[in-house]
């Protein structure tokens, strides 16, 4: 009997592993809003990483967190890096590509409480009654976050995080064009 348990359990525990490893690797989740403001004023909240605390949506959770700026002020080589408390955890952020008005490319490392390395981008396309924000996130998950991800819906959980920044940026872009 408890050798049939035990194989029930080693069944189950090798089942939940191959279907965990057969998951994809790759993972992208997007979100876009329309933000009634020029492509440069929205470019110019996202290409400066001190502007970030005006709407990014973790920059308010820890109070006492820890910001460092390095590299040039804004563009490609910018370099953000910060320690939060645990639901921020540590991490950076650089700018790897800039293009006024159409992009900000960012390699965004984090390194507590997990290490993982993704590409994050922001494209601005001009349209008629303002300029359409895309914030995509690309990367790949390793066997734990793929663990994660069949229990947790990542796509939905980070996914309400860019609506609220965008949400932010919105308004902080509009403020900015109507000045």
């Amino acid at each position: 009997m408890l050798l049939t348990i035990l194989g029930i359990v080693v069944a189950a525990i090798a089942i939940l592993v191959i279907v965990i490893a057969t998951r994809p690797s790759d993972f992208a989740l997007a979100r876009t809003s329309t933000m009634a403001a020029p492509a440069a004023t929205v470019f110019a909240q996202v290409n400066d990483f001190h502007k970030w605390t005006a709407w990014s949506p973790w920059e308010n959770i820890d109070p006492a967190l820890k910001r460092e700026y390095s590299g040039p002020d804004a563009g490609a080589g910018a370099h953000y890096h910060w320690i939060g408390n645990s639901k921020v955890g540590e991490g950076q952020m650089t700018i790897t590509e800039s293009k006024p008005g159409e992009l900000v490319r960012i390699k965004l490392e984090f390194i507590k409480p997990f290490a993982a390395t993704n590409d994050t981008t922001f494209t601005f396309k001009p349209e008629a009654n303002g300029t359409l924000v895309t914030w995509t996130m690309t990367g790949k998950n390793g066997f734990m976050s793929k663990a994660f991800d069949l229990f947790m819906n990542m796509d939905k959980m980070v996914g309400r995080d860019f609506e609220k920044g965008l949400a932010s940026m919105k308004t902080v872009s509009e403020a900015a064009a109507k000045t």
